[in-house]
């Protein structure tokens, strides 16, 4: 089977987006033995600097750049794992727009790009993240385009909460003039203080507005350690290191039970509506 594909997004930047695509693509990994791509497609390349330092990887000469302009993604997929690969980022990717305007005058064409070079490679994988700006931009569009589902980041003040809802609007923009195949995964909350009002106020507000059953049980809290992780790469030493996994460990189960709820409505509903 083909990898499920997920985008990891808001529209609203420093709300841990990057550090759940990496997280998530580490723990599935390393902990649940499967096969992960993940795709850094923000020219900051900060997905691609956490994880190759966590690899103890140095200089890296690929880039997703390089792949878009050959038409081939496979030339320049860097192992960081035996279950974890990487497709990285540079700033020159900061091109891509003036780049896919100048290959194709379909809008369309533009913006399925991603998906078409998605397609050789994703039998190699059971799981493909994306990491994208947190911009309406090509590199969202294609990210929508080629994923099958999104998780929605929600750090928890009012204008992540805003994002969040410019997200959804935004899907369904795309699913109306485009037919994109993609459905929400759920909303993580990140919080920034555990405990504090303005953070459960905001979750509730999410609740309201996304659904009690969309909002993850399992939040992320302000932690310390990943912040340390940024510096360090990836550890697994201490106390507050398993901790840190930990809670990924629980967002990814939770992510995974709701992607096989969604897929097990999709089967029903293309068999015509029974469990027959």
């Amino acid at each position: 089977m083909a990898a499920k594909t997920i985008v990891v997004g808001n529209f609203k930047g420093g709300v841990g987006k990057t550090k759940v695509a990496v997280m998530a693509s580490w723990e599935l990994a390393y902990k649940f033995n499967k096969k992960v791509l993940l795709i850094d497609m923000d020219p900051q390349a900060n997905a691609t600097t956490i994880v190759a330092r966590s690899s103890g990887i140095g200089d890296i000469n690929a880039t997703i750049f390089e792949g878009f302009k050959n038409g081939d993604l496979s030339n320049i997929i860097v192992k960081m794992h035996e279950n974890l690969d990487l497709i990285p980022a540079h700033v020159t990717f900061k091109n891509l727009p003036k780049f896919l305007y100048s290959k194709f005058k379909k809008d369309i064409d533009q913006i399925t790009y991603l998906k078409n070079l998605l397609e050789p490679i994703k039998n190699k994988y059971d799981y493909i993240f994306i990491d994208v700006p947190p911009t309406i931009s090509d590199y969202s569009d294609n990210a929508m385009m080629a994923a099958d589902y999104v998780l929605i980041i929600l750090q928890a003040q009012e204008l992540s909460l805003e994002g969040a809802e410019t997200y959804v609007s935004y899907l369904q923009f795309m699913a109306d003039e485009y037919n994109a195949d993609i459905q929400v995964v759920g909303v993580l909350p990140v919080l920034l203080r555990a405990g504090g009002r303005v953070d459960q106020s905001t979750v509730m507000r999410a609740q309201e507005i996304f659904g009690e059953d969309n909002v993850y049980e399992n939040y992320v809290k302000h932690l310390e350690r990943l912040k340390a992780w940024d510096i360090t790469g990836i550890a697994n030493q201490d106390q507050h290191d398993k901790r840190a996994h930990q809670t990924f460990i629980k967002v990814v189960e939770e992510m995974l039970e709701n992607i096989e709820r969604l897929e097990n409505i999709k089967y029903f509903e293309e068999e015509g509506g029974t469990g027959e």
